[in-house]
């Protein structure tokens, strides 16, 4: 549950119940540590050749961009990154023509032992863009002894994904015997604790389940020198950005880490930082967020007064059916009680979830929700954070957020797993300063705009309307809420919302973009 004692940095309530209290990282300047293998590559004579128009030319023909020092080139053919047969083997037997572009460049930088921060969207073949490096990896280093645990950990946010990247570990494993675990919520703990007691020198595990094993002393992470943050921008949009910090803390110091992430938000952002060394940033695509296409934007520009009645009469149109599962985000608690009241009181089956509720009435109402027995969930950003509901059809910004980003990341809770689903929003004259912004978006992902929200965004850009003023509260980027944060390691976490803006009854933070759409197929995970 979210609550506990108040932080260093000022502010109420903030740390979070998620287990893993008994842990300590270990003491690594008083342990004795073998040297880690990790730099493994070595350039093949095509790659160094090539001059740096024909590089330059790829990279950008590909929409990649990196940043970085000593950053090696990028290959083009499977035999110019100098793998050893059993990964050759493997690759010819799968049929793959070339490598993808995240797979060129972020397989010489994983070589040679770099840090890697890798942004794309699913599908990019990023699976194996990490599969391979770690298995190299494990053969590289001393085996595993009796009791020790695994070399490589990849870290995901969800069961689905975790049984996915197990298939292409013991695919591309098995010509070495390498021993892949995989270890999740919602399954028994007995075979899951057999596997990891046998040995394994590869671990998926799903942040929770990782740190109940942990803190049983099931298995340790002394051995650990190759981390995986897979989907990292989903594991803090889902809450886990504290037990992801407690699990590096179990992890020697002079780890190798690739961190995996459809999104580049300030928080994945802030845990690079922290937890990566002088590494390598690697793009594909552009940084500008963009709205998943699969969802239908619908933006109704009105006033303030006129959103309460626009409400009911949108509710009429797609609130009749009990399987539309609906979201209406609100800027604050009281109104998120408010129109749960309003909407309940015209007959619809209608639940809030904010910061003021205690964890077990927060998992009761996500409960209820999930399962369909209240069609309209209404929620402030914050309190949102760990909603991972598949099936929402319908997204309704009764208040339009502060930002962009948080626009994105509020409709990408529906037209997952390439469904469709649409997305409403209220857009009054107070909000004008965001009307450039949405334009784009809506632009960029083949919506229609209205003349209404055409005009105001260019009155805005001539500053015809004035910028609202604000007062009070914690404002954005501030420390005062969100107690028990602690700039490095923390152990007694607030969780920050996407905003910038922290809850100080609940020290539950409203995360960052879920990325959307992509189908979760077995073969684009390679």
């Amino acid at each position: 549950g979210y609550g506990g004692r108040g932080g260093s940095r000022g502010g109420g309530g903030g740390g979070s119940n998620f287990g893993g209290a008994s842990l300590r990282a270990p003491n690594w300047t008083s342990m004795s540590m073998e040297a880690v293998n990790k730099n493994l590559y070595t350039p093949n004579h095509l790659t160094s050749n090539r001059s740096e128009g024909e590089v330059e030319d790829y990279l950008s023909h590909h929409d990649v961009t990196v940043k970085g020092s000593s950053v090696p080139r990028p290959i083009q053919h499977f035999e110019e990154c100098n793998f050893p047969p059993y990964i050759m083997k493997k690759i010819h037997e799968m049929g793959f023509q070339a490598p993808t572009a995240i797979q060129a460049q972020g397989w010489p930088i994983a070589l040679s032992g770099h840090d890697l921060v890798a942004i794309a969207k699913t599908g990019s073949g990023k699976t194996l863009g990490y599969i391979a490096p770690a298995i190299v990896h494990v053969n590289a280093q001393r085996p595993l002894r009796s009791g020790e645990g695994p070399i490589v950990l990849v870290l995901a946010p969800t069961r689905e994904l975790a049984q996915q990247i197990e298939t292409v570990a013991n695919d591309f494993g098995s010509a070495t015997a390498t021993r892949v675990a995989c270890v999740f919520g919602g399954a028994p703990k007995g075979p899951q604790v057999n596997l990891l007691r046998q040995g394994a020198e590869i671990v998926i595990a799903t942040p929770g389940r990782l740190i109940d094993y942990l803190e049983q002393g099931t298995v340790n992470l002394h051995r650990t020198s190759f981390l995986v943050l897979d989907e990292a921008d989903r594991m803090l949009d889902m809450g886990f950005e504290p037990q992801i910090r407690k699990i590096i803390g179990q992890i020697r110091p002079d780890r190798q880490v690739l961190m995996w992430s459809a999104t580049w938000p300030k928080e994945v952002q802030k845990l690079a930082e922290d937890f990566l060394v002088d590494y390598v940033q690697l793009n594909i695509g552009s940084l500008k967020p963009t709205a998943n296409h699969n969802i239908v934007q619908i933006v109704d520009v009105c006033q303030e007064y006129e959103k309460d009645y626009k409400l009911q009469g949108l509710l009429s149109q797609i609130g009749s059916q009990r399987t539309n599962k609906t979201i209406i985000f609100v800027e604050t608690k009281r109104k998120a009680d408010d129109i749960t009241r309003s909407v309940r009181n015209k007959g619809w089956p209608a639940v809030a979830i904010h910061g003021n509720k205690s964890q077990q009435e927060r998992d009761r109402v996500l409960n209820e929700f999930r399962v369909g027995q209240a069609s309209i969930l209404v929620a402030t950003d914050v309190a949102a954070r760990g909603l991972d509901v598949d099936d929402v059809k319908f997204v309704i910004n009764y208040d339009y957020p502060n930002n962009c980003e948080d626009y994105i990341h509020r409709i990408g809770r529906t037209g997952r797993s390439q469904a469709t689903g649409t997305a409403y929003a209220f857009f009054t004259p107070g909000n004008a300063r965001h009307a450039k912004q949405l334009v784009d978006v809506l632009l960029e992902a083949n919506q229609s705009v209205t003349p209404a929200l055409s005009e105001m965004s260019q009155k805005s850009s001539l500053g015809m309307y004035n910028k609202p003023s604000y007062g009070g509260g914690g404002g954005r980027g501030g420390y005062g809420a969100g107690g028990g944060y602690k700039r490095k390691n923390q152990e007694d976490y607030g969780a920050r919302s996407k905003s910038g803006r922290w809850d100080q009854q609940s020290g539950g933070g409203g995360g960052g973009y879920t990325q959307a759409g992509g189908q979760r197929g077995y073969g684009q995970y390679y």
